[in-house]
């Protein structure tokens, strides 16, 4: 995207932690702790537009998974999903039921079915607006589920910054392990990229030891280039996680945003030596959608990020059609969606 140097200030940036956190090329990275934001690498980012969706379309074309390994890869695909409801008319019984899905994603005959007893798939998260983090909490003690909560004003983010703050705080204080933040996307179109640094930093700060995933609503951002400078900012102020979408965009996750983001990640990875996380969100509701989007992270970044430590899908009804398939690999036949239901 861009071919320039650091400069001293990030170039001297050393991370607090030492623990390796993931591989990619054959160089350990740490978990992101940020570093200086740095408006020259900001200003250099370039994006072929016409390359980017060119590898897009390709993407798509070339040879799937087949047969044990497609049910393997919907097997990882349910395993990096965050479990999301995020509706007006959400309510704390829902929410449970959805939590007892997240616990059980797979109905116990056909687990039986496919031998896979022993694994114990449960989903990664479970993603609900702040008012049901402590429902969510409970529904979900006694497993590794994560209890993932949006904030700062989902989905505009256009609320004053004290009361996005303090949001974050009070869902963290409720339990919520993840926090979803939502970017000014104003920042993005004035170029106020120190502003936006500001910002996702002030986010950070409150999330304390809970993951942040940044949410850039790539569907509003106009350019693939706002969208690579968008998620460089995010990742300099510290983000674990960079995020396409709210979901509630007319345009949410697609494959030449997923390319754009990835390959930002990669950079930032090899300029700093920290990992940074990826969730598409938005309009992924196939199982074939699923196994584009591993086989992306797969060839872009490496299978570390094939990992819900390192991925996540933002989904609600992605689920249903992968225990379809699943169900069609076990049995060779079908079945009806109601057999499959969510919440």
């Amino acid at each position: 995207m861009s071919d320039r140097a650091m400069d001293k200030s990030t170039e001297s940036f050393t991370p607090p932690s030492t623990r390796a956190f993931a591989i990619l090329d054959g160089h350990a990275l740490l978990s992101n702790q940020g570093v200086p934001l740095n408006l020259e690498w900001i200003r250099q980012v370039r994006v072929n537009t016409t390359a980017v969706e060119r590898r897009a379309q390709t993407h798509v074309t070339r040879r799937t998974v087949k047969k044990e390994w497609q049910a393997a890869w919907m097997l990882r695909a349910i395993t990096c999903m965050d479990l999301t409801t995020l509706s007006g008319d959400d309510t704390d019984e829902r929410v449970r039921r959805l939590c007892a899905k997240a616990r059980q994603p797979l109905q116990p005959a056909l687990v039986k079915q496919l031998g896979i007893e022993d694994l114990k798939i449960q989903v990664a998260a479970v993603c609900v607006y702040h008012r049901f983090v402590e429902t969510a909490r409970r529904a979900l003690a006694g497993t590794h589920v994560r209890v993932a909560a949006v904030s700062t004003g989902f989905p505009a983010g256009l609320s004053p910054l004290p009361d996005r703050i303090a949001e974050i705080r009070h869902s963290v204080e409720a339990g919520a392990s993840d926090i979803d933040v939502v970017i000014t996307r104003a920042h993005v179109f004035g170029g106020r990229w120190q502003e936006l640094y500001d910002e996702i930093a002030a986010f950070k700060l409150a999330c304390g030891s809970a993951h942040m995933k940044v949410i850039l609503g790539t569907g509003d951002l106009l350019t693939l280039r706002n969208v690579a400078r968008a998620s460089f900012v995010a990742m300099m102020a510290g983000a674990d996680f960079i995020k396409t979408s709210t979901g509630k965009e007319p345009t949410n996750a697609t494959l030449p945003v997923g390319f754009v983001m990835t390959r930002a990640i990669r950079e930032y990875a090899q300029e700093t030596g920290m990992a940074v996380g990826f969730k598409p969100a938005g309009g992924i509701r196939t199982a074939k959608q699923s196994t584009e989007w591993l086989g992306l992270m797969k060839e872009e970044l490496g299978f570390d990020w094939m990992k819900p430590d390192l991925f996540r899908f933002g989904a609600s009804g992605l689920l249903n059609d992968i225990e379809r398939q699943l169900e069609h690999h076990a049995t060779g036949r079908y079945s009806a969606d109601y057999r499959h239901p969510i919440a």
